[in-house]
């Protein structure tokens, strides 16, 4: 019995359709590949996830992971997720043919991990994290870095993390003081505590090889001081064999969702005896790592999506089977003596199952852009068209990791409700991913985090040619919508809203220009909630142009229903969505300060 958990077609669709995947494989470093091959990989990784991911969701949830005898206890798929899903190509697939990789694109690669999120979030962390810290060795490491541990990790047989938080610092990275102190070998010595480690240690992983971010004794304040580290839990011998490097895990932290997904408390160096091997340049740490953390945000905003698709797709079963009330007749009023009708009959809960679907897919088609994006400049050799889009994947990075973290969580609170009663109790998994979920506002940057960097960095980026070029882009779907005349008036409303952010930035650059920083960015995230907002109606708008000119062309490859619901979604977004960008732009422009404390104010 096929599982309920994704709808498969919007997912092809959104890919093959709608971000046009045939087009980057032209591409030379994608010209091995052809749909039916890429269609095959996404239908292994369905069937895997079938059978080794969705049917241990709620068991995971309910057996989480937990420290014991200086390691941690996971549920037994982890060891399935790493083994089989390294065999399957699902930790190496994006990476080039010379490392070990299947040279697949991203944005397909993505595709499947969705498949992969939506079964069962408690999994795809572990080798996801992992991709990622192979990823940081092979494009900074050394030769000899690179020939002991990649192999090891792209087939799952050892894990990976990424180590920045520390117990005292936070997201604020310019105050980690874990130490690196130089020996006469190729080795330092690292010393200090990591918390917050996803995937940081289990007892189905050989080794972990963690990429820490440490300070070399001596080496400048701030973020300009910052080294990365490849720093193993057990050190490779020369004669293949480990030995334990010092690396103690201290905890694991007990969490309100993703149980099964452990996170844990790191000690480095407690016997003087850890080891790190310099990756890259000294002082460049914080740079390479965020190779890692825009893969790892768009990572997170493709997690909740599928969180949330998961949600949807339970919350909209549900709501074709269950019986109760009956609809209104002409008169008002509701006859006693007649069939109950299902609760999808019913406007309010059509409501909040078409929010879901307009929140659930539109992230989807935000994360699968971010990924297109990367795929272009990773495959690209015209130095404008890399520029350009590295610009525009820049521009909407925040927003991938954060809309659909935090307008999942709406979606998933909505699918909740839809179950009534039942949506609060154990029995039913939409609670559990409802608690999953919210920890995806918090990863890899909060949504505060992601609004200053949004407002602050983003916009501001290269005089605010990365803006310019998104709304380019924009601009560039409401002129083919207007040439239908039943989209026209709504690209003509997101046209307005656009000029509407002009508006907004008129108002504020002059606070970044006088150095006002607190200000410019004290609401920064009713900011991001505004450009989100933008940015899903651009993307519904551009599902609503696709769907239309297929319908015009007569080639379906889905019943005509399929692409009328994606227009009727996109009406949705614009009745129901895009309308707060009003309000939000009203408080974006008030001249009232209100959250700049005042040092003669003590208002909490």
């Amino acid at each position: 019995m096929p599982k309920k958990y994704i709808d498969l077609e919007t997912l092809k669709y959104i890919l093959y359709d709608v971000h046009n995947l045939e087009d980057l494989l032209t591409r030379e470093r994608f010209q091995d590949h052809d749909i039916e091959s890429l269609d095959l990989f996404l239908e292994s990784v369905k069937e895997f996830s079938d059978r080794e991911l969705y049917p241990y969701f709620k068991e995971m949830d309910e057996t989480p992971a937990h420290h014991k005898d200086g390691t941690v206890i996971v549920h037994k798929q982890v060891d399935v997720m790493m083994k089989k899903g390294g065999e399957l190509g699902i930790i190496s697939a994006s990476f080039n043919y010379e490392d070990g990789g299947l040279q697949i694109p991203f944005i397909a690669h993505q595709a499947a991990a969705f498949i992969l999120d939506a079964a069962n979030n408690h999994l795809p962390g572990y080798a996801g994290l992992t991709q990622g810290a192979a990823e940081l060795i092979i494009e900074f490491g050394n030769k000899e870095l690179n020939n002991i541990y990649v192999p090891n990790m792209l087939s799952g047989q050892w894990g990976g993390t990424m180590c920045l938080t520390e117990p005292q610092a936070g997201s604020s990275l310019s105050d980690i003081i874990t130490k690196a102190t130089r020996t006469d070998d190729d080795f330092y010595k690292i010393s200090g505590q990591k918390i917050f480690i996803s995937g940081g240690d289990h007892q189905y992983a050989e080794n972990i090889v963690h990429l820490v971010l440490a300070r070399i004794e001596g080496a400048p304040q701030g973020t300009k001081g910052i080294s990365l580290f490849v720093v193993p839990k057990n050190r490779p011998k020369t004669d293949g064999n480990l030995e334990h490097n010092d690396v103690m895990t201290v905890a694991d932290f007990q969490k309100m969702g993703q149980r099964g997904y452990c996170t844990t408390h790191l000690g480095f160096g407690d016997t003087d005896d850890c080891r790190g091997w310099l990756v890259g340049e000294e002082n460049k740490g914080l740079a390479q790592m965020f190779l890692m953390m825009n893969a790892a945000r768009i990572a997170v905003g493709r997690g909740a999506a599928a969180i949330a698709m998961a949600a949807y797709r339970t919350s909209l079963n549900y709501a074709n089977e269950r019986p109760q009330g009956r609809k209104l007749t002409s008169t008002g009023k509701k006859n006693p003596s007649e069939k109950q009708s299902l609760i999808i009959e019913h406007p309010d809960v059509r409501r909040m199952l078409l929010l879901q679907k307009s929140i659930v897919e539109g992230s989807l088609s935000l994360v699968l852009l971010a990924s297109k994006y990367h795929d272009i400049i990773h495959s690209s050799n015209n130095k404008e068209e890399k520029e350009k889009y590295n610009l525009l994947l820049e521009m909407i990075i925040p927003i991938v990791k954060t809309f659909p973290s935090e307008a999942g969580s709406v979606s998933v609170n909505n699918g909740l409700q839809v179950l009534g009663g039942y949506g609060f109790c154990s029995d039913f998994t939409l609670q559990q991913y409802y608690r999953d979920i919210r920890i995806s506002a918090l990863y890899e940057g909060t949504t505060g985090i992601q609004s200053q960097d949004l407002l602050g960095r983003k916009v501001t980026l290269q005089n605010g040619k990365a803006l310019e070029l998104l709304a380019a882009e924009i601009v560039q779907t409401i002129t083919l919508a207007s040439e239908y005349s039943d989209l026209a008036p709504y690209a003509n409303q997101l046209s307005s809203k656009l000029q509407l952010s002009q508006k907004i930035l008129q108002k504020l650059m002059p606070f970044a220009m006088k150095g006002n920083y607190e200000r410019y960015l004290s609401d920064a995230n009713l900011f991001m909630e505004f450009m989100s907002i933008i940015v899903l109606s651009w993307l519904w708008l551009e599902m609503a142009v696709d769907s239309k000119e297929t319908l015009a062309a007569g080639k379906l490859k889905y019943d005509k229903n399929f692409y009328e619901s994606k227009i009727h979604t996109m009406k949705f977004y614009f009745k129901y969505e895009l309308p707060k960008t009003t309000s939000l732009a009203e408080s974006l422009m008030s001249d009232e300060v209100l959250t700049v404390k005042d040092e003669k104010e003590y208002i909490l």
